[in-house]
């Protein structure tokens, strides 16, 4: 076998971006169907009359694209999984802490949200 052709190196590397592309599609799926269920969110929230179709939509929506995030930072490690370039590294380290601080921030909305939900729910059956 000629070196280079087919060593564990390059077939590793072949994987790992292979997985790379399936998490991404999958984080872009993610988001895809987070807006679809949220736009079926706003309808049946709409058409019932009961509570904020625009607050249980974002929430809905949020949900998914903080999943999103999770993937595509996935996507964006295996990328430097093998043999990565202190270029490649510092670029992760980057995208690494916006990704994570939307994801924060996101969280906190979602948590907010729903306690928000709670308690109007809470104040609908007392009151």
């Amino acid at each position: 076998m000629e070196p280079g052709l087919g060593s564990a190196e390059e077939l590793l590397r072949f994987a790992v971006l292979w997985l790379k592309l399936a998490v991404e599609v999958t984080g872009a799926a993610m988001i895809g169907v987070g807006v679809a269920a949220a736009c079926q969110t706003w309808w049946n929230v709409l058409r019932s009359g009961k509570g904020d179709a625009f607050s249980e939509s974002r929430l809905q929506l949020a949900r998914f694209l903080a999943l999103a995030l999770e993937l595509q930072l996935g996507a964006d490690i295996l990328s430097t999984a093998v043999a990565p370039s202190w270029d490649q590294i510092g670029k992760l380290a980057s995208i690494a802490v916006i990704r994570t601080a939307l994801n924060y921030f996101l969280q906190r909305e979602m948590k907010e949200g729903e306690a928000s939900r709670t308690a109007g729910s809470a104040v609908e059956t007392t009151g």
